[in-house]
């Protein structure tokens, strides 16, 4: 019996995927409800905020000439999220040398922290909690930073990650582990730059 839960985009990918040449409507609808996120995303991963918006086009385009090969094993969320971190990871290991960062180095967004909460006391601090939290990710290598914005923003399982980056199981876990522990830490250093409370 097959627990998990609909994909709350089947009926526009079907829509889509039968539409009349021409007719993108149903698959305009599908960028709306998940554009902000896969721009943000970009963003994260990639700590290229120039770029993020065309990150973010390119992986929509890679998601509507691949949708007549989507066979719903996943849902449209869990599969669009997946070309994205591949995309992104692409436009990470052409920019290294650029960057110079370790493109093994994969990783970090921070669990709970990066999700700002709908009762946030006002729009300021919001947006304050939102700039450290870019500032921490910043900060992290792309070998913890990567990692944990898969877990822990897109949700994507411990082996979907294991194998979009390469790696074993385990060394995703750990990955994942060490990204955490370096974004609490970051968090820390960004909150509380002068150490006040220690």
């Amino acid at each position: 019996m097959d627990e998990r839960p609909p994909d709350p985009d089947a009926q526009l990918v079907s829509e889509a995927q039968t539409a009349p040449d021409g007719d993108h409507r149903p698959f305009e609808e599908l960028v709306g409800r998940h554009q902000e996120k896969v721009v943000a995303n970009c963003r994260y991963m990639t700590r290229s905020p120039a770029d993020a918006e065309d990150l973010a086009q390119e992986v929509f385009l890679k998601a509507f000439f691949g949708l007549p090969r989507f066979g719903g094993r996943s849902t449209f969320k869990s599969w669009l999220l997946r070309i994205k971190a591949n995309h992104c990871l692409n436009y990470i290991k052409r920019h290294a040398d650029e960057k110079q960062v370790d493109i093994d180095a994969v990783g970090a967004d921070g669990a709970e922290e990066l999700r700002v909460e709908p009762q946030a006391e006002s729009r300021m601090e919001s947006t304050e909690a939102q700039a450290q939290i870019v500032a921490v990710l910043d900060r992290m290598t792309d070998k913890l930073r990567v990692p944990l914005i898969l877990r822990d923003m897109d949700g994507m399982a411990y082996q979907e990650i294991a194998d979009v980056l390469g790696v074993r199981l385990s060394a995703a876990k750990m990955r994942i582990k060490r990204a955490r522990e370096t974004f609490q830490e970051l968090h820390r250093e960004v909150t509380n730059p002068e150490g006040v409370g220690r």
